[in-house]
């Protein structure tokens, strides 16, 4: 275990701190996945829906995984080897959660690699060189297709992570997640100004009441607010251990949700109007970004300079999220076997080439997904839920969340907290694999 805040890393700031969660909420999931659930489920209800689940429950999920991390000091292994009486126990249940992490890592850093492609197929023209988008994806999305891009994305998150927390994770959120946001808006603003975009607006802003009576789209939008803001009992429990404890958590959580949603609204917006404009479906599902997009872009004057625009802010969110699903594997081999972290890193980036490089194919990239986010990645944020607010309880939580606070949580969180939140992270974990998520 780490006997000095010094060798552990810490973040230099709560503004830092906050940037790396957004940075870690906002990833390729709010660029196509919400865009995507928005177009599938009534555009402005679902909307709704969403930001009703992330307010009320998300923000619950995120106090309680910073506080995990913070009261102990480590990530979900450690955290939860100290809330059982048997200790490796509590270890083996804290190691679901972090392999949640590294599987998802594994998968996402495929689909970062296809990102780096397209951006920088938007500067050279290989991707506007013939209009068949389909052909360019399944040609990099094939078996062993995308193998420099894939391990080239690796290696930049592995440069940012040696940095540490303060001069690479900090530094790195600091630098993308601003940047982001920028290009985004410069997107937005170009989007607002192409022809037959009303249809795409009113979809968003005028409710379709009936998608209520939908119980799919409650649950949808129920697991849209949980991934958006990465609850896993993983990454976020990880980043609130390296918080300091004059740092007021649910001040953090608040700010954390409301501009990690704000994000996905500004895809929404984006996306939505574009596709409608070109008389493309909105929930055209995973082709949407390699695909569906790149056809707008072909349509629309300077489109290659959008299309540039559009990838690299999308590779800055891709990036910011991947660091966070590789710092809770990197964190757990720092802790558990006492190695430098450039060792650490080190490691887990040859096991996540190791592996990527065979799953590369798009139809194997998917199973491999759809296993760790149907089974474990659920399951990691329903047994964070349970070890903070059942096992440690209440009164722990209440003690170490109140550091930094000038006033006292209501007592209501308790039974939201408790209750609510609990069975909801159970709920998702049974929708998800009984295939409703």
């Amino acid at each position: 275990m780490y006997k000095d805040k010094k060798i552990r890393g810490h973040f230099s700031s709560n503004i830092g701190f906050i940037i790396a969660c957004i940075g870690s909420a906002v990833g390729i999931g709010n660029v196509w996945l919400f865009p995507w659930r928005v177009g599938q489920f009534g555009g402005a209800v679902f909307l709704i829906l969403y930001f009703a689940f992330t307010i009320i429950l998300g923000v619950v999920g995120l106090i309680g995984e910073f506080t995990l991390g913070r009261m102990n000091k480590t990530g979900p292994i450690g955290s939860f080897a100290n809330a059982f009486k048997n200790k490796k126990l509590g270890a083996f249940i804290g190691s679901i959660p972090m392999f949640g992490a590294l599987g998802i890592a594994i998968g996402y850093s495929v689909v970062v690699g296809w990102v780096l492609r397209y951006t920088i197929g938007s500067i050279d023209g290989s991707l506007f060189a013939n209009d068949n988008f389909a052909e360019y994806f399944s040609i990099l999305a094939s078996d062993f297709g995308s193998v420099s891009w894939h391990i080239i994305s690796i290696l930049i998150c592995v440069i940012i992570l040696v940095g540490g927390i303060s001069k690479g994770i900090e530094r790195a959120n600091k630098i993308f997640m601003p940047m982001f946001y920028i290009l985004f808006i410069i997107l937005l603003i170009r989007v607002l100004t192409l022809p037959n975009i009303k249809e795409g607006i009113k979809y968003l802003l005028v409710p379709n009441w009936s998608v209520l009576y939908d119980t799919k789209a409650w649950a949808i939008a129920l697991g849209q607010a949980f991934f958006s803001l990465s609850l896993a009992g993983s990454g976020m429990v990880v980043y609130g251990s390296y918080l300091d404890n004059n740092i007021n958590i649910v001040k953090s959580a608040i700010q954390t949700a409301i501009y990690s949603s704000m994000g996905a609204l500004l895809c929404a917006f984006v996306v939505i109007p574009a596709v409608f404009a070109f008389n493309i479906s909105p929930n055209a599902g995973p082709p949407l970004l390699f695909i569906s997009l790149p056809l707008v872009f072909k349509q629309i004057p300077f489109g290659e300079f959008f299309a540039f625009l559009f990838n690299l802010s999308v590779l800055f969110a891709a990036i910011s999220s991947l660091i966070n699903l590789m710092e809770c594997p990197v964190e757990a081999l720092q802790d558990r076997f006492n190695i430098s972290r450039k060792t650490a890193v080190i490691i887990i980036g040859i096991i996540m080439i190791a592996v990527g490089v065979f799953i590369e194919n798009g139809e194997k990239v998917g199973i491999w997904m759809d296993f760790v986010s149907i089974y474990i990645v659920p399951t990691g944020a329903m047994l964070s839920a349970i070890v903070i607010y059942w096992i440690f309880g209440m009164k722990k939580f209440r003690e170490n969340v109140q550091l930094g606070m000038n006033k006292e949580l209501p007592k209501s969180f308790d039974f939201l907290a408790k209750y609510i939140f609990v069975i909801v992270s159970i709920l998702i974990l049974i929708l998800s694999i009984m295939g409703r998520l």
